[in-house]
């Protein structure tokens, strides 16, 4: 199988790239599945369903969202009715929406993704290690699902990588999204699961994670509320995870970082 893993689409800059880049990509790269990160589409700060809509028609299966998931106010309603929209499994309980999807391809190969969030300078939530454990129980790598991708949506780079050697050998993906920095290893862990730190952001480089760099820099040295941090429009970079799974195992066989547009050097697969 064939998966790109798309990081956090910050604002306008990263739906634009992803407009631009993602249908050929899918061509390109003969694509079996896509999962985006979307939680800060919506001008930075969460999703709307509209944004929804247009992510899939640009190729994505699933969108997986973070600790900004309900800064639109009708993501709490739209998030119920969209079961390609999936956040934290570690939410406390009658949190609205799902933490996971299992999603069944065309040719009937079935992906189950999971989102699990970290607590490490993040929002006091549930355990993401025990959430990880409760929702790969029922399910088999290469016997009841083809593959299993996981999201884990943390600031600390310990606790990412953590997770992952966590879930090595029972998913074919477990790679980090939130920080918007896309980190250099890359890498297919001794039990067979394609990880990265983090895999950056579909975004504008030239700012501070995606923002405008005044009003971030004003904020750190004067200490005080000023002017609304807002995203960079424009010259954004896809960043994503492209990863090859084996059909018998669903174990990864294959990892590259992909980088197309904006500042950053450019990264495809050989």
């Amino acid at each position: 199988m064939r998966i790109l893993m798309c990081g956090d689409v910050m604002g306008r800059a990263g739906r634009d790239v992803l407009n631009d880049h993602l249908p050929e990509l899918r061509e390109a790269l003969k694509l079996d599945f896509v999962l985006v990160n979307g939680e800060n589409a919506a001008g930075g700060f969460g999703i709307t369903g509209e944004i929804c809509q247009a992510l899939y028609q640009l190729g994505a299966d699933a969108i997986t969202l973070g600790n900004h998931a309900w800064d639109q106010r009708e993501t709490v309603s739209y998030i119920e009715g969209d079961a390609k929209l999936i956040r934290p499994a570690n939410y406390p309980p009658g949190t609205p929406g799902h933490g996971s999807g299992l999603f069944e391809l065309a040719d009937g190969r079935k992906v189950l993704v999971i989102q699990v969030m970290g607590r490490l300078f993040m929002d006091a939530i549930d355990d993401p290690f025990a959430s990880l454990d409760a929702l790969l129980e029922p399910y088999l790598l290469g016997a009841t699902v083809d593959a299993i991708l996981v999201d884990i949506h943390g600031e600390a780079s310990s606790e990412k990588q953590a997770l992952a050697r966590f879930v090595d050998g029972r998913a074919s993906l477990a790679a980090g999204t939130h920080t918007h920095v896309p980190t250099a290893d890359h890498m297919i862990l001794p039990g067979g699961t394609a990880f990265m730190t983090d895999i950056g952001m579909c975004g504008a480089y030239n700012s501070v994670i995606g923002m405008e760099i005044a009003p971030v820099i004003e904020r750190f040295t004067k200490k005080m509320p000023g002017k609304r941090f807002a995203p960079v429009l424009d010259d954004g970079t896809l960043a994503a995870l492209y990863v090859e799974t084996d059909d018998g195992t669903g174990l990864a066989t294959r990892v590259a970082p992909v980088r197309i547009g904006g500042i950053l050097a450019p990264a495809m697969p050989d």
